[in-house]
């Protein structure tokens, strides 16, 4: 008989979902329509293209929301249609053919459609064909502002007598909102719809879902990311270690019935606690000359940070969705410039100091860290298996508010980029060093010997 005592193995604690946190399923369900928006929000006013990238005649297709569009500039005015022939789904941007300042026409078979409205109106060798007249592309409202082409993303039957204003899916203006949302610490943050206003900026692709990217925005824990950034350091400022809420009423809804439709926090307020130390771990803040801020975000998701990076300036983001693990980022810095001298002073200054330290240096820690996020994500669960923490009310906020006032969620794709997951064009175009992204490829013209 084998009296030796018997090995007892060390038992592991299984971690499970805690109790404590703050999106149980209760309050999940309340921003269900938002954990659906996968390729994003249709039936909004996005961001398409700087009105610099689309000269006189140019054409250029890019993709939104899993939706085809192309763009055509003629006699000065933009015209926007799904990029897809309803004869057998070609983009028409691939390779831009047009005739005449009216219509585009589709290279492969000649089927043409009418700018304004999308209607077919020939097609090259078979004019009386009886889908002329008959049959068409969706078209796509257009507002140029402050130097940034917009483009109202709709679904084929959203009506376009229903299509709001652009000022709709903009953050609150000010000075007509200060008195609502008072801050003493600047002045009056200038609008993209000011009169004089410039936009100065950028867009480039991310690659992860555009919901990780836009909660990353107004991310109140998130500063720890940007601690060794060089502005940070350039200018002097101390950052705290992070923001916590501190009153029962840190962040104010925007729900009018004709504005737009989101959050304001009010940060550098009695209403925010900064974290300054961290005593287990050794860290402490000693001063705080930082940066005073104000961050909203409102629908289709546009956030305005006030008062960044510096007095009478203005930044926005957008975060695009192109597919639902691609989004097109935007980073704009608006100021009001009522001269051609404050117009060059200020494209002077962005161009040496805001573009390098903060668009790329500031925003690159931004971008990387919402890819360390995506695979957490991709598969959809993600938004179930988070714990969130009291940092995280922002957040969840955004989440129920955008599920209440969105105007449609996009479905996945038909027949477009990133539809399909895997398919031989993707992995040669992979394969050639072509990064999934926001353009249109053009197809080049071969010389046949």
């Amino acid at each position: 008989m084998n009296e030796a005592s018997p090995i007892r193995r060390r038992t592991t604690v299984r971690m499970s979902t805690s109790d404590k946190r703050l999106n149980d399923s209760a309050l999940q369900s309340q921003y269900q329509p938002y954990k659906d928006a996968a390729w994003g929000f249709v039936n909004h006013w996005y961001p398409a293209l700087f009105s610099e990238e689309l000269p006189e005649d140019k054409v250029e297709g890019i993709q939104i929301c899993g939706i085809p569009i192309v763009l055509r500039r003629v006699d000065g005015k933009v015209f926007a249609l799904k990029d897809q022939c309803l004869h057998r789904g070609v983009r028409l941007s691939a390779k831009p053919t047009c005739f005449n300042k009216s219509s585009i026409t589709c290279w492969y078979h000649g089927f043409t459609f009418d700018l304004a409205d999308g209607l077919l109106s020939t097609i090259v060798a078979n004019p009386d064909d009886p889908l002329v007249g008959t049959a068409g592309i969706t078209s796509y409202p257009v507002e140029e502002a402050g130097g940034m082409i917009f483009v109202f993303v709709r679904e084929d039957d959203y009506p376009l007598e229903d299509v709001p204003p652009l000022s709709q899916d903009l953050p609150i203006r000010f000075p007509e909102n200060s008195e609502r949302f008072p801050h003493p610490l600047w002045p009056a943050a200038p609008s993209l719809l000011d009169e004089g206003a410039v936009a100065l900026g950028l867009h480039r692709t991310g690659q992860s879902n555009w919901r990780i990217a836009c909660e990353n925005g107004f991310d109140n824990a998130h500063i720890l990311v940007h601690m060794e950034n060089t502005i940070v350091h350039a200018l002097n400022w101390v950052l705290p270690l992070g923001i916590l809420p501190d009153h029962e009423e840190p962040i104010t809804l925007t729900e009018d019935e004709d504005g737009p439709k989101g959050l304001i926090q009010w940060l550098f307020t009695d209403r925010w606690k900064p974290v300054m130390e961290n005593p287990q771990l050794g860290l402490k803040i000693d001063a705080l000359n930082g940066r005073f801020y104000r961050t909203s975000v409102v629908l289709p998701g546009c956030l305005m940070v006030e008062n960044w990076p510096e007095e009478h300036i203005v930044q926005y983001e957008w975060y695009v969705p192109i597919t639902d693990d691609l989004y097109e980022y935007w980073e704009v810095m608006v100021r009001v410039c009522k001269t051609d001298e404050e117009k060059k002073a200020f494209k002077h200054r962005f161009d040496r100091v805001f573009m390098p330290l903060c668009l790329r240096g500031f925003n690159d820690c931004d971008l990387y860290a919402r890819e360390a996020m995506e695979e957490f994500y991709a598969d959809g669960t993600g938004w179930d298996n988070e714990q969130l923490a009291a940092t995280d009310v922002s957040a969840i906020t955004w989440r129920k508010v955008a599920s209440r006032w969105n105007r449609g969620i996009a479905k996945p794709g038909k027949g477009v980029t990133g539809a399909t997951k895997t398919s031989s064009i993707r992995l040669r175009r992979l394969a050639e060093g072509k990064a999934p992204g926001y353009f249109v490829e053009k197809i080049e013209d071969v010389n046949s010997y």
